[in-house]
């Protein structure tokens, strides 16, 4: 079985369990993940793969982590992420790229990100649910980081945190790479939440 096939039959499987666990209804999840019914179903029959976009969603309306839907090993209490086994989530051409190196569940999903912006390029999201938290850390090069529309510079050597319930983006507008570590906690979901 191909790293892809294990990935699919992972979320499949994960997508339906959290699903399930949180007693969301396909239509339930649908509504909080602003996913379309369809979309879910194959997923979870293992027929298609997913956007980085459409997984964030469903991890985010479930309360869970990215690395929670996608995990096909989970088990000990100790649970070590070698470099090969990190989620490449995106990445471009000219070189930028963003991997999940590992998350856990303890009161909500807590996730811890490394990125890669070259010049010129970034990424944005939406909004995540109320009560996630970013923290970041560069430790080269200055990023852009822009929360709910406005733009705020922060260098090397530089940390930051913002509530992340508000559309936010990663943007490399110097000449050098931009290199940093990020943490995001997300509020563990229920189905009456919303």
């Amino acid at each position: 079985m191909s790293d892809l096939d294990q990935l699919t039959q992972s979320l499949a499987r994960n997508l339906k369990r959290w699903r399930n666990e949180r007693g969301f209804t396909l239509d339930a999840l649908a509504a909080r993940a602003g996913v379309s019914r369809g979309m879910i179903i194959q997923i979870e029959q293992a027929r298609t793969n997913p956007s980085v976009g459409i997984t964030v969603k469903l991890a985010d309306a479930l309360g869970v982590s990215i690395t929670t839907l996608l995990d096909y090993e989970q088990g000990s209490h100790v649970r070590l992420v070698p470099p090969e086994q990190a989620v490449r989530m995106w990445s471009t051409e000219a070189g930028s790229s963003t991997t999940l190196v590992v998350g856990a569940e303890a009161r909500g999903p807590f996730e811890l990100w490394s990125w890669h912006l070259m010049p010129g390029e970034g990424n944005d999201s939406d909004a995540h649910p109320p009560g996630t938290i970013e923290l970041l850390h560069v430790t080269r090069g200055e990023l852009t980081l822009v929360v709910d529309g406005a733009e705020h510079a922060v260098p090397a050597g530089t940390g930051a945190t913002f509530e992340a319930d508000v559309a936010h983006g990663y943007h490399n507008k110097g000449a050098e790479p931009v290199e940093m570590t990020m943490s995001v906690s997300v509020p563990p979901a229920h189905a009456g939440a919303y």
